[in-house]
């Protein structure tokens, strides 16, 4: 299986490495004589044939002998390796799916705890399940072993804080038992879920971008990796968490939720998947555990200092709650509202970057004419500039920062005349057109005043028929003389195949025509959008999010 880490210390590894931090444990051999817990939960104190471990925050240690159990497993599990940040909740969080989690003790001077469950079948199936899928903590590998001792025992008047946790986190887990219809008892164990969610955004009016996802997703648990991939004409993701209570938390709160206000709609259900596989880094996938892969396509790996920011990501954007319909904070909206160009990001304009930077295009048969049609799908393009030098790139600019950034989440990664194009925002903030006189061989093309612009009227149909490409075409403004025929036959002749077509029942101005991939459906629309069909009619050609 893809991502199992073979060295992993989950299991029954034993002996000094548990460091018994505090003897706070109850082993049938230990005999203990006094057992005192400070407020970090950490004994102080003398017993007999007993490790004894002082720690009232400056880490002072005395070790004698730690009795040595056999290999049989223990509903005690001592977890290692902690980051040093993380809280009582998120390693609750670990043995949720298995059961119920009936004590806990965190040993924050060594990055390690203790977490005793109801029954030693959840531990069992705790242990074997996070020895197939390497459980992870605010994006760092963590250790999961038996520990040496059955039980755990605190004293609850000085490890209030974690009691507490324990007692909210309980209580919570047994108002969600009907939802998932498992009743949590001492003898019931729950079955895990997958870590991964599968995640599809239906009325995709604004662009829902892998940041986007990242930061919403991110508020229930450390996401380890995201794929994005456009499937039956709809946005959709796989996304992983580190365990999966999280993966569960999140789809509980998300489901059915808005991102933005009466559009972007989640739909999240769990993954037959327990693990994904991912090879690039880059504006489609992303592995947050491995800042360091390649972006693909033949692009160069990210810059190690973007991967480092990747790897961390933990600055959010505040934003007023108007933008934020989704019931978490308004920092994780602000992030999506960022992204959909409404408010600026760190390094872009307030309104946002207007220019983006084409490149990996068929240099033989590119035009700005081309450009211009196949990115005024997403806005209203105003120049259009194939490098003179570099003529398989070209910069794009767009009538906003919002256009710039749906342009760039749909196109980045489609073929055009055969080529898989890289879209990205440039750092020019306007497309300079060439000196009076020059003559540059038509590579800029100023389209400021083009009729063809599909969004320049404020509240027009158009921005509500944003869709990311696909085989299925939307076809208008077609005249009544114009047969089903006469257009299959056109759009057969510019090099693919016509697999199905529909006129509309009601209104046979408008079509569903299919071609056989997206790559022949986006090479129609570039050279039949606009086509003069006669009776001063121009054929109007959109992607759709229908099938026939």
């Amino acid at each position: 299986m893809d991502g199992i880490v073979t060295d992993v210390a989950v299991g029954v590894k034993r002996g000094s490495d548990e460091l018994l931090s505090g003897s706070v444990l109850n082993s049938p051999n230990s005999n203990m004589s006094s057992m005192v817990v400070t407020g970090e939960g950490l004994l102080i104190g003398s017993s007999r044939n007993s490790c004894v471990y002082e720690a009232n925050g400056n880490d002072n240690k005395k070790f004698k002998s730690e009795d040595k159990m056999d290999g049989a497993p223990s509903r005690v599990l001592h977890i290692r390796k902690l980051p040093g940040e993380v809280t009582e909740t998120e390693v609750i969080a670990l043995g949720l799916p298995f059961g119920k989690v009936t004590n806990i003790l965190m040993l924050k001077g060594k990055n390690q705890a203790f977490l005793e469950l109801a029954t030693e079948e959840a531990a069992i199936t705790m242990v074997n399940y996070y020895s197939a899928v390497t459980p992870h903590l605010r994006n760092q590998p963590i250790y999961i072993q038996y520990s040496n001792h059955k039980e755990l025992k605190t004293d609850n008047t000085l490890n209030q804080r974690a009691q507490a946790v324990l007692q909210a986190v309980t209580a919570v887990q047994a108002t969600n038992a009907p939802i998932s219809g498992t009743t949590v008892s001492e003898s019931a164990v729950t079955p895990a879920q997958s870590p991964v969610l599968r995640i599809i955004i239906d009325n995709m009016y604004y662009p829902v971008t892998l940041d986007v996802l990242h930061q919403i997703f991110s508020k229930f648990g450390a996401v380890l990796k995201i794929i994005t991939f456009t499937k039956n004409n709809q946005f959709q993701a796989l996304l992983q968490y580190g365990d999966p209570v999280n993966a569960q938390q999140a789809k509980l709160a998300l489901d059915g939720q808005n991102i933005y206000n009466a559009c972007c709609t989640l739909r999240i259900d769990f993954s037959k998947l327990v693990n994904l596989n991912v090879k690039y880094n880059n504006d489609k996938s992303r592995d947050y555990t491995r800042p360091d892969l390649p972006s693909g396509d033949g692009q160069p790996a990210l810059d190690p200092a973007i991967a480092a920011a990747f790897a961390k990501e933990t600055s959010l954007l505040a934003v007023p709650g108007a933008l934020s319909p989704l019931a978490i904070p308004n920092a994780a909206a602000a992030a999506a509202a960022a992204a959909a160009g409404r408010v600026g990001m760190p390094g872009v304009s307030a309104g946002g970057n207007t220019v983006l930077l084409v490149s990996n295009l068929n240099e033989e048969m590119v035009t700005p004419q081309s450009l211009f049609t196949l990115f005024g799908v997403y806005g209203d393009v105003q120049r259009v500039k194939i490098l003179y030098n570099k003529k398989d790139s070209a910069l794009i600019q767009m009538a906003d920062g919002n256009q710039s950034q749906l342009a760039m989440s749909h196109l980045n990664g489609q073929k055009m005349y055969g080529k898989i194009i890289r879209v990205t925002l440039s750092k020019h903030q306007t497309v300079q057109l060439p000196r009076e006189g020059l003559d540059d061989q038509g590579l800029t093309k100023d389209f400021g005043n083009s009729p063809l612009h599909r969004f320049k009227k404020p509240g027009s149909k158009n921005f509500q028929n944003i869709f990311p490409p696909s085989a299925t075409l939307h076809l208008s403004n077609i005249p009544p003389s114009v047969a089903e025929e006469d257009l299959r036959t056109l759009f057969a002749n510019t090099g693919g195949t016509v697999k199905a077509f529909k006129f509309f029942q009601r209104d046979h101005k408008m079509a569903l025509l299919q071609m056989s991939t997206v790559e022949e459906a986006i090479q129609a629309l570039i050279d039949l959008h606009n086509y003069n069909l006669g009776e001063n009619h121009h054929l109007r050609v959109s992607f759709s999010k229908s099938t026939i």
